[in-house]
């Protein structure tokens, strides 16, 4: 081969092997590059993702609470400055907040100041016994139901002079006396023209006046024993009258009886209370901004408000109002407290239920927990540990 000829083709190869190299290490460098962008980009990625997720679980969220027992009451231990939360509604927020790993500062509320700071967004829930109703509905959310009870209504019992003079003075048994009276009256009168001439066994005493008096008691015999022997009239027209009387006096007399019944025990139970609409024309106290303040508005019924239960007992105990109305289960576990000291032992609670209430959590509109809340709610509802709770606050009613 020429020398010229071989020369050339040793300077195309080393071309060729030039460029190939070149191309390779040009490669290597975009992939090392492109490497070390993701690399980095995940890193930023997981950065962000950490932060975020260390921003939620570090989020101190506000609660509120009303003293309301036993769902919130307030006690103060002597190796804590501040006074420490318990209840029903306090044990179901803790066990929430553990649930959905919720970190919060909670801050005592009169019900009214509660109700407003879940309003404005000042806190995010608000724990205690509220009930569930269509107008708060409509200024923030709740939770499902945790506990349901109802209205109930409580009044002083009189003592026994108080109770007798009740019994005498109740317009049914006046009613019933007059009635007696009266047919006493008209039958002994009607024997008496029949048979006073010829019967002097019935009428033995010798002066008109005695005998109408004889004819009396024989009439009030007659209402209140039921009908003589029919061979004690000596008159046809006097034992045919005995006849039907005996009948119609029979059906009187359980009349008589069962309206006394009635109205003896009316007397016992100490109260003419029978529905919410008695309370009309009593003087009735209960607490402000509470829903047994909106229900007896909506009845009409003009009433005094307390602040509290302890003032609203009081004021009954005392005389200075004649009936309370407030949640079933508050003022149970209230006067039961109350009367293991020695308290308002004559306040009972009537056996009438009315306008039932449905507990729930207050929680801000459009909060983001409501689900997380709801869903937690649900489970410890269904635990052995809710229901000893229950138990203890509520199995001697």
């Amino acid at each position: 081969m020429p020398p010229l000829l071989r020369s050339l083709i040793k300077l195309c190869v080393f071309c060729y092997l030039y460029s190939m190299a070149s191309y390779s290490y040009s490669s290597s460098l975009v992939n090392i590059s492109s490497s070390l962008v993701n690399i980095s980009s995940s890193q930023v990625n997981s950065s962000s993702v950490n932060n975020v997720s260390n921003s939620v679980s570090s989020t101190v969220i506000n609660v509120g609470s009303y003293h309301c027992p036993p769902f919130v009451m307030n006690i103060q231990d002597n190796s804590r400055p501040q006074p420490t939360s318990t209840g029903l509604s306090i044990l179901l927020w803790e066990r929430i907040a553990e649930s959905i790993d919720l970190q919060y500062e909670m801050q005592d509320y009169t019900l009214k100041g509660l109700l407003e700071a879940v309003e404005n967004g000042s806190i995010e829930v608000g724990i205690s016994c509220i009930t569930i109703t269509p107008e708060r509905e409509l200024l923030m959310d709740f939770s499902h139901s945790f506990y349901e009870t109802h209205l109930a209504i409580a009044v002083k019992q009189k003592g026994y002079l108080a109770s007798f003079i009740n019994i005498i003075t109740n317009t049914t048994l006046l009613l019933v006396v007059g009635i007696i009276l009266i047919c006493a009256g008209l039958i002994g009168w009607i024997f008496y023209l029949l048979e006073h001439k010829v019967n002097h066994k019935l009428y033995s005493m010798p002066s008109t006046g005695a005998q109408l008096l004889e004819a009396f008691i024989l009439g009030l015999l007659f209402i209140t024993k039921g009908p003589f022997n029919y061979f004690e009239f000596k008159t046809l027209s006097g034992r045919v009258l005995t006849v039907f009387l005996a009948i119609a006096s029979t059906l009187f007399i359980a009349s008589i009886t069962a309206m006394l019944a009635s109205t003896f025990t009316l007397g016992l139970l100490n109260t003419d209370i029978k529905s919410p609409y008695d309370l009309i024309k009593l003087n009735v106290g209960t607490k402000v901004s509470t829903t047994s303040s909106i229900y007896l508005d909506s009845l009409g019924i003009i009433h005094q408000t307390f602040t509290s239960l302890d003032d609203m007992l009081s004021a009954l105990n005392n005389g200075e109002i004649d009936a309370i109305v407030d949640d079933d289960a508050v003022l149970k576990y209230k006067l039961k407290l109350a009367k293991q000291q020695g308290r308002y032992q004559q306040i009972s609670v009537l056996p009438y239920q009315f306008e039932k209430q449905n507990y729930g959590l207050a929680i801000k509109d459009n909060s983001p927990y409501t689900e997380q809340l709801n869903r937690a709610l649900l489970n410890i509802r269904q635990s052995p540990e809710w229901q000893q709770a229950l138990n203890q606050y509520f199995a001697d009613y």
